[in-house]
């Protein structure tokens, strides 16, 4: 008995701390003895002569530390102490790349790598492990870089249009993830068949400030050359690439509704007319515009389209291709362009060197061909890569298993798979098309559907495949990774949460607002709550608010429930409530849609209401499902301006987790 309890006292005294678990997985790890538990108060260190480097680095470290524990921490130069967190930069290393860090944990945890950018992917994994591992360190060392180096999302922000606020956010979610690349598709437009087959009608959208051409930018959203400009800054901050796209010569109803003359009355409005000089002038001008001067609003590389223009035209189109890949070039800028020579093969030829080819579908780009004549390849496969919300084509949401243990950026299409380690392939981007313009999805819809599929990506992109750990166990730990510091898009809360004291009533005379612990909460879930409202309710009064949607009643002064976000109201049209008596109301949302429950009965769901139209060119009825959902809005009750006049109490918000 004695020698067994002393070997067993042996071994797990030479115990070595297991590799801790982070998103993306970290490429090596070797183990010391014990943990490194951080205190509340700390030091961030930096040498001095590194300071002027990563002094962005730490003052962004120490707001997550912050943000994500409520740990306050200061910036110092000099030699760190114990239980510090030290930021350096070291000699050149191969292996480590432009982007690779080393993290050492003993006395105090050391993050150094060659660049500053990899120091800042170093703090992103230190912060995913004092989450996971409450605070504290386990001790060893990891070294850690990325199998690709452009690992990216693309988001069409065109035929659905978000906030600047979301944009930013979505930096640092990225980032959070070691994700570099956000590619936003700037201009784009509906199908004609959805607006009466008419393009004069159809929805179409550029949305940037363009001061040569006032009355092109969109009126229903758009960003002012400045704010796109700190946007690219801040990414640069984050370690994330901004790609700005100009979809021409297709895909450019926007430049044609604002600009008739220069579209095409052979293939569409959507196309432009590459014969015409008036055509190019105006798209000289406009990329002109971003790309020129001292400080031009194109910080980085350019993404010009050039997809899915109609096949009669290859020769015009590859010639219009080429100009316009050396028209950017010319400013300095590299040069990017969704595949398409495949579908519109040629004589004329097309610039290849120093470009960097999308390569997204089987039928437009032959990645062999294209690697062949020099261009640079982004594995971004429609069949597996592309998501279109609520479309009942490609993807609503992408196959995270099969992608997790499956899928590799060598897999270019349903037919071809290159060879492991084929040069001129430089990673993925994932991408989302808001094909169906005013189907009322929400920016949190998207963001429900882009975030696992970015944690699944990521890791990809950077570990590669991961045989040590089990898809069961990477989805479990996608759930309890924030999606960033400070940021919660998908409105997590406590699974059953209380926000009034147990039959406490809450009285409204509809010029005040209460502030509650929730911002919101996501799907799916439940608020429950008894409402007694007054004769006198003012009409749409203010029930509840948040961040990015209200609840009303009295909606348009005929006592109906109704919410809004994104721009669209929905309204619950079979119910009117009743003044001076208590009602039980129960609302439940979920990814699909939303429902109305009175006094514990089911009163009417929101889903499933559809535009169909017959589509002549295909001789077919195609339809439009519109996304009649809600993340419930917290916030605040009332409204200092136009609240809720009447009593509330017993409001329960539930969860599903």
């Amino acid at each position: 008995i004695i020698v067994c309890c002393l070997l067993m006292v042996c071994v797990f005294a030479t115990a070595q701390e297991p590799c801790p678990q982070v998103i993306p997985a970290l490429q090596q790890w070797k183990g010391g003895k014990g943990e490194l538990a951080l205190p509340a108060e700390g030091s961030i260190v930096l040498s001095p002569a590194d300071e002027a480097t990563l002094s962005p680095t730490a003052q962004i470290l120490a707001q997550d530390l912050k943000e994500l524990f409520g740990w306050n921490y200061v910036i110092k130069t000099g030699k760190p102490a114990g239980k510090d967190i030290c930021l350096s930069l070291s000699k050149p290393d191969k292996e480590l790349g432009e982007e690779g860090y080393t993290l050492t944990v003993n006395r105090y945890a050391g993050i150094a790598a060659p660049t500053g950018q990899g120091v800042f992917w170093g703090t992103r994994t230190l912060l995913q492990i004092l989450h996971n591992e409450q605070g504290k360190l386990p001790k060893g060392t990891a070294r850690d870089y990325p199998l690709f180096p452009n690992r990216g999302f693309m988001l069409d922000v065109a035929r659905k249009f978000f906030t600047m606020d979301y944009l930013k956010q979505y930096v640092k979610i990225l980032s959070f993830y070691k994700m570099n690349e956000f590619q936003i598709h700037l201009n784009d437009n509906g199908f004609p068949q959805f607006f009466g087959d008419d393009w004069n009608r159809t929805y179409a959208a550029f949305r940037l400030e363009s001061e040569r051409f006032p009355g092109l930018t969109a009126k229903d959203g758009s960003y002012s050359k400045q704010e796109f400009i700190d946007l690219q800054r801040m990414g640069l901050e984050y370690g994330v690439r901004i790609i700005p796209e100009i979809d021409i010569p297709a895909h450019s109803l926007a430049f044609a509704h604002y600009k008739p003359e220069i579209a095409s009355r052979k293939y569409g409005m959507d196309h432009l007319d590459l014969y015409k000089k008036e055509t190019y002038q105006f798209v000289d001008s406009l990329l002109d515009e971003y790309l020129s001067g001292d400080n031009p609003v194109f910080i980085g590389d350019l993404h010009i389209g050039t997809d899915e223009y109609n096949k009669k035209e290859a020769e015009q189109y590859r010639y219009f291709t080429d100009r316009y890949l050396k028209f950017v070039e010319k400013y300095g800028k590299n040069v990017r362009m969704w595949g398409g020579l495949k579908w519109l093969p040629g004589k004329t030829p097309v610039k290849a060197e120093g470009v960097t080819v999308n390569a997204w579908s089987y039928d437009w780009v032959d990645p062999v061909v294209s690697l062949q004549d020099g261009y640079k390849l982004i594995n971004t496969c429609d069949t597996y890569l592309y998501i279109v919300p609520a479309a009942g084509y490609y993807r609503d949401f992408l196959d995270h298993q099969w992608i997790y243990e499956k899928w590799s950026p060598w897999i270019m299409n349903r037919k071809q798979t290159l060879p492991e380690g084929t040069p001129g392939v430089l990673g993925g981007t994932f991408a989302v098309w808001n094909d169906k313009c005013g189907n009322g999805i929400s920016e949190q819809d998207v963001h429900l559907r882009s975030f696992p599929a970015m944690q699944v990506l990521a890791e990809k992109l950077w570990k590669g495949e991961n045989k040590n750990v089990t898809y069961e166990a990477f989805a479990k730990l996608c759930k309890t990774t924030p999606e960033a510091p400070g940021i919660n898009l998908l409105g997590k809360v406590p699974a059953e949460t209380a926000l009034t004291e147990a039959g406490k009533e809450l009285s409204f005379n509809g010029k005040e607002a209460v502030s509650t612990p929730l911002q919101e909460v996501g799907y799916p879930y439940s608020v429950e709550f008894q409402l007694c409202p007054e004769k006198t309710n003012p009409i749409s009064s203010i029930l509840f608010q948040g961040p990015h949607s209200v609840v009303y009643t009295n909606w348009e002064n005929t006592r109906r429930i109704a919410f809004s976000r994104d721009g669209y109201t929905f309204v619950f049209n079979s119910y009117r409530l009743p003044a001076d008596q208590w009602t039980t109301i129960r609302i439940e949302g979920d990814y699909k849609g939303t429902s109305l429950y009175i006094n514990g009965a089911l009163q009417e769901r929101l889903e499933g209401r559809t535009m169909q139209v017959y589509r002549k060119e295909y001789d077919r009825m195609e339809h439009m499902t519109y996304q009649e959902t809600l993340i419930f809005p917290l916030q605040q009750i009332g409204d200092s301006r136009n609240g809720f006049k009447g009593k509330l109490k017993n409001i329960l918000v539930r969860q599903q987790h």
